[in-house]
């Protein structure tokens, strides 16, 4: 029964076993994986996409997963460290036959733990024994929360299991000839229970799994109920925000309104930052739409194996996100500022939605697989983001003309800019960036840099991008092809045949530069000034909209801000510097609970009773926050 449970539990888990998350849009940090596990998990991942990226898959397994600890692939490290055959793996992947390397991947880590485990009972010292027995351990934590999941049972005994291995190493001194003959038996039972598991359901002979191509959460029956199996990012992927973070510049802010007098972009701006709108697995991983514009801008370091070609960069019509929106193609874009969002439509990278209100729709539903969203919830998105405004810059004017500030070079790249090519059919770089319209011309162009699709394709036109705040936001183009701002002007230079001197393309760059500049481009942080606070400052103001809220007794919306609130105040607690103030944050959070709580009863009297003593305890707090 537990062979066929985990079977079941096995095809299930093809792609969406790891993180039991609470949709918070603070995804916690995980430990680093040896490279065999790392490679296994990746090709559980990667063979749940459509269509198969059988080289990312070979890559997973032949070289160190993206900012691994380790300096050489698995199968370098399995030649180095290990008796085990990969004859069997190598096969499959040589074949590409996505259920035999499935398999074979599966039995081989089944086979490494068994190996680490007899390394650990035959050691003659306790050191060698311990590091055997972390090994093993590290190894079956390729299978921990899937067995967790599919058998509970299975799993605390296996839990227990590790702990006496752990506990009789500890006090049993010398192993093999010199060990304690009662420790030596415990030692013995409690490898049997991990053994006899992987014996039954990993290493039978006839093992072949019955995978399921979809990476949306899966139930697999374990012990006469259904078990929901969670998405999950392989090893390697980093969708914390970037560092340092940018600087957030909102219109309203600038013009001293404070954001909780605005309730309507207060919730857009926790719409902004809440996983919940979108749909699993999005929401399940705490990708949230901050994830990619961390404060309105690019998060540079957002990384997905199979679904980013590069950091910065996402695929968000490939299988993963939303597999009925899968165009089957690879082809992840560059992410994109949305600085001075009112002033850049038409909106998407080609320019393909006239309206940012279907834009944004088409995020949420199409895209990342979310409910449709509620009319308000539209009006509150659009009413935040039309506030994201462009970072100021000393070196240019209203107008977009430089200013005295500017440096020589960039005033000679001024003139080039606005100076008509033949290259560019007699206009100049300003005929699409227009400098007195924010740098843009509200179009899309075809400039050659993307090949057709088919022969005769017209799909290679691009919208338009401002050129404001670009120094910040490298890589180039709309698949980040080019790194820097000078080999843009070295593209244009040589494609259109510009015909510029080297010094006439150093000049350019350096007016780009000088454009793309700003004053103060991150946040500033100290040791008050954390970023925990301006979290906690951010949060709060999220929950001030319930002013408005709780009167109109909306409870639908209501609901969606206390669960979004409640997940990322907890998550940001466990950061704070201030570690005797922890206890209050908590005690504030669950707080907030009380009052969605309160609200799914539709007891409105003590929902506003609890709101009210949040604003007290929030107001008490606020000062230590840090």
């Amino acid at each position: 029964m537990v062979r066929n449970l985990t079977r079941v539990m096995l095809a299930t888990c093809f792609g969406a076993f790891l993180s039991f998350g609470s949709a918070s849009a603070d995804p916690a940090k995980e430990a680093p994986w040896y490279p065999d596990t790392a490679a296994y998990r990746l090709t559980l991942f990667l063979g749940n996409l459509k269509p198969l990226p059988w080289n990312v898959i070979e890559a997973a397994w032949s070289d160190p997963y993206r900012n691994s600890e380790f300096s050489m692939g698995a199968l370098t490290w399995l030649a180095e460290t290990s008796n085990a055959n990969t004859s069997s793996l190598m096969d499959a992947l040589a074949r590409e036959d996505r259920q035999s390397l499935f398999a074979a991947a599966t039995r081989l880590i089944a086979l490494r733990i068994e190996e680490e485990l007899d390394r650990a009972l035959d050691a003659d010292d306790p050191a060698s024994a311990q590091q055997a027995v972390r090994t093993a351990r590290e190894l079956y934590r390729a299978f921990a929360d899937a067995v967790a999941a599919a058998d509970p049972e299975a799993s605390r005994r296996i839990g227990l299991a590790w702990l006496e291995l752990n506990s009789s190493l500890g006090s049993a001194g010398v192993l093999g000839a010199g060990a304690i003959p009662a420790e030596r038996e415990t030692m013995n039972a409690a490898r049997s229970v991990i053994s006899d598991y992987l014996a039954d359901n990993y290493l039978v002979d006839d093992f072949a799994p019955r995978l399921q191509l979809s990476p949306l959460p899966e139930t697999a029956i374990a012990g006469g109920r259904d078990v929901e199996m969670p998405p999950s990012l392989p090893p390697g992927s980093d969708i914390f925000d970037q560092d340092p973070l940018p600087l957030l510049v909102l219109n309203f802010e600038e013009q001293g309104i404070d954001e909780t007098n605005l309730p309507l972009v207060a919730y857009g701006d926790m719409l902004f930052d809440s996983a919940r709108i979108f749909g699993s697995p999005a929401r399940d991983l705490g990708i949230a739409c901050s994830t990619c514009h961390n404060r309105s801008d690019v998060n540079q370091r957002l990384f997905i194996p199979g679904a980013s070609h590069q950091p910065g960069a996402i695929d968000v019509d490939g299988s993963f996100f939303n597999p009925i929106f899968n165009d089957r193609r690879d082809d992840p874009l560059d992410i994109p500022s949305l600085r001075g969002l009112r002033f850049t439509g038409p909106y998407g990278r080609d320019g393909r939605f006239a309206s940012l209100r279907d834009f944004t729709r088409n995020v949420i539903v199409n895209e990342f697989g979310g409910a449709e969203p509620t009319p308000f919830m539209l009006d509150a998105l659009l009413a935040y983001m039309l506030e994201f405004d462009f970072l100021p810059n000393s070196m240019l004017t209203a107008e977009g003309t430089l200013t005295d500030e500017a440096l020589d070079a960039a005033r000679r790249g001024e003139e080039i800019f606005n100076r008509p090519l033949a290259g560019l059919g007699d206009r100049s770089c300003a005929s699409c960036h227009v400098p007195d319209g924010n740098f843009l011309d509200r179009q899309a162009h075809d400039i050659g840099s993307a090949g057709p699709a088919y022969e005769g394709a017209r799909a290679g036109a691009f919208d338009t991008p401002t050129l404001l705040g670009t120094a910040y936001t490298a890589p180039y183009f709309h698949d980040g092809s080019l790194p820097t701002l000078a080999a843009v002007v070295n593209w244009f230079d040589e494609t259109k045949s510009l015909g510029l001197a080297d010094a006439e393309r150093s000049d350019l760059t350096a007016y780009l530069e000088a454009v793309g500049s700003a004053d103060e481009p991150y946040e500033t942080f100290d040791a008050e000034n954390t970023s925990f606070r301006l979290a906690f400052s951010e949060l709060t103001t999220f929950a001030s909209t319930l002013d408005t809220l709780l009167p109109r007794r909306d409870a639908e919306h209501i609901l969606l801000l206390a669960e979004t609130v409640v997940a990322d105040l907890s998550a940001d607690a466990s950061r704070m510097s201030n570690l005797a103030g922890r206890p209050e944050v908590y005690a504030l959070a669950g707080r907030l609970a009380q009052v969605g709580a309160a609200v799914r009863e539709e007891d409105w009297q003590t929902a506003e009773a609890h709101w009210d003593a949040f604003k007290v305890e929030a107001e008490t707090i606020q000062e230590r926050a840090f």
